[in-house]
């Protein structure tokens, strides 16, 4: 069954990232009226870099997983099976 879930997990995480650089883009405009600053160009500030980069990241993160947990809850219904482990391993 896990076979079964890779596409749906590849086209899942294409959406997840779509969705996150549209919210990305939409909560850099509440704070800076200038795009957000990227790595290619030769002048930028280090302080707004690294602040795009995390916030662009844990939005990605967030998005990512909500969309994989909901994709594989969509499977379960669907097939009677989960892909993945039903609960974390103990430490």
């Amino acid at each position: 069954m896990k076979i079964l879930f890779i596409p749906i997990s590849v086209v899942g995480g294409l959406i997840a990232g779509a969705v996150s650089r549209k919210v990305f883009d939409r909560i850099w405009a509440l704070f800076d009226e200038e795009e957000p600053p990227d790595s290619k160009d030769r002048d930028i500030d280090w302080t707004k870099l690294a602040i795009a980069a995390v916030l662009q990241g844990a939005i990605f993160r967030l998005i990512k997983e909500v969309s994989d947990h909901y994709s594989r809850r969509a499977f379960y219904r669907t097939t009677g099976k989960w892909p993945g482990e039903k609960k974390p391993k103990p430490e």
